[in-house]
């Protein structure tokens, strides 16, 4: 009897490898999605009615944050390709030029988060807000100033986001992501903390709801910073001598980083624009809506295990040279996260109620509308964008791994800008479909995104490994 012929790119070895790299790379990001479902569960348990402000801070914060991580990630992608080639101990100039981008982005971004915070809001809730039978924003002003204030608070976090984002795509790379994962939850546990302090007044402290957020928020991440750089001190070659680079590798470090710090921006940027969208509409549309993707970026936080391990094999194999692993590793990660999104979304919908309920108050209502059953009736949706979302990250890490730079950008931005956010707007405001409105926008945006990336990594794969760049 003849043994079935699987394909090249699901022999067991490289299914173990991708395993053992994505599972504690998908733990170690989920830490950043569960640090902010923390949030949004404690505030949804003391003042619910504050989680848009929280949310709408993420449009400047998102959008300099996603710009950072891309900008950064060149130092994943090269220190990979060292790895790949056994010349890891070689790359401590790499992780030292991406630390002193980090420190200058890091102070950079949080003078301009705290100087544009209040206009920004100001102009979208008070000056642009639509006015319309299907928009209700009781007291723009308010919601503007709020937001505006826990922006702030939050713009402090920056320069220790990017430290310790560095740090941690430095150690993925050099295979230690279970330490990342480690230094990670406890900055976690010790967010819970203070979220329980500053939004639940556990402790004899203040109850300051959506600014207690952004406090804990802020102390928990330049803890995580602080562990993660005496792990890169102690445990990498970050700091010894290295050679002289080769001509160009500067150059291209920042290259690849600058492709994935524009789809970054569209991607995030794009999302948290859509929160803007839905407070038009009513807090309780945000509030609705903003659980619902607070579940969906929990989800992300698999496909990006599975993404960040993709990347990493296949800039292994792409430093080698050896285009057919290449083609293998980038399958394997679009198959792996096929699987991953059937499987999540099948628990989105078939775990909908005790969902929505461990989110908020089973009796929580802002404007009329109950909270938990409005966010359980858009889970069948969730779990069908869960799958797109993800197709589109793997893929696009994968393309990036290999220094194609600017088709992934291009199509992260015409995907959120040119189609998403329309379609939110419609549906949401023309239409009157509200927080549902607003899914179903979302999930044409990420449908367009994740088919257009997979079918370009496809593509790609049938070019010879000629060239650096495209």
């Amino acid at each position: 009897m003849r043994s079935m012929n699987w394909p090249a790119w699901v022999r067991p070895a490289d299914i173990i490898d991708l395993l053992r790299l994505s599972v504690p790379i998908a733990i170690s990001r989920m830490s950043m999605m569960l640090m902010s479902m923390t949030d949004a569960i404690v505030l949804g348990q003391f003042a619910p009615g504050q989680l848009p402000f929280v949310l709408n801070s993420w449009l400047p914060m998102g959008v300099t944050l996603g710009f950072s991580m891309g900008i950064l990630i060149g130092v994943q992608v090269l220190t990979s390709e060292m790895l790949g080639i056994g010349r890891h101990a070689q790359s401590g100039r790499i992780f030292r030029r991406g630390l002193w981008a980090a420190l200058a982005l890091g102070f950079a971004l949080m003078a301009l988060v705290v100087m544009v915070a209040e206009p920004l809001f100001h102009w979208l809730f008070v000056e642009v807000a639509p006015h319309s039978d299907a928009t209700n924003l009781v007291n723009p002003e308010y919601v503007a100033a709020s937001t505006a204030s826990v922006t702030r608070i939050l713009a402090y976090v920056l320069p220790g986001f990017t430290i310790s984002t560095v740090c941690g795509l430095y150690l993925e790379a050099l295979r230690r992501p279970v330490l990342v994962a480690v230094i990670s939850y406890g900055g976690v546990l010790l967010n819970i903390v203070l979220d329980l302090g500053f939004v639940g007044g556990f402790w004899g402290l203040p109850q300051m709801g959506a600014e207690g957020v952004a406090i804990a928020t802020t102390g928990s991440r330049y803890a995580i910073a602080l562990m993660m750089f005496v792990a890169v001190v102690f445990l990498t070659p970050a700091f010894r001598a290295s050679p002289k680079s080769e001509p160009g590798e500067g150059r291209r470090q920042f290259e690849v980083g600058i492709g994935s710090a524009i789809s970054n921006v569209a991607e995030w940027g794009g999302f948290n624009l859509t929160f803007t969208i839905a407070t038009w509409i009513s807090l309780s549309a945000n509030t609705v809506y903003g659980y619902t993707i607070q579940l969906i970026g929990f989800c992300f936080m698999f496909y990006m295990g599975i993404a960040s391990a993709t990347s990493v094999r296949v800039a292994e194999a792409f430093g080698r040279g050896n285009r057919q692993e290449v083609v293998n590793a980038g399958r394997l990660g679009v198959a792996a996260t096929l699987l991953t999104g059937i499987t999540l979304g099948l628990l989105l919908a078939v775990f909908r109620e005790p969902l929505s309920h461990l989110l908020v108050k089973e009796d929580a209502v802002i404007d009329g509308v109950l909270i938990a059953p409005a966010i359980a009736s858009l889970m069948f949706l969730a779990g069908a964008m869960t799958l797109f979302d993800g197709l589109q990250a793997t893929s696009s890490y994968a393309l990036r791994a290999q220094e194609i730079v600017w088709s992934p950008s291009l199509i992260h931005i015409g995907s959120f800008f040119l189609v998403m956010l329309p379609t939110c707007y419609w549906f949401g405001i023309v239409q009157g479909h509200g927080a549902r409105g607003m899914m179903e926008g979302a999930l044409i945006g990420v449908f367009v995104a994740g088919t257009l990336q997979t079918l370009m990594l496809e593509l790609k794969a049938a070019r010879p490994l000629s060239g650096r760049a495209a």
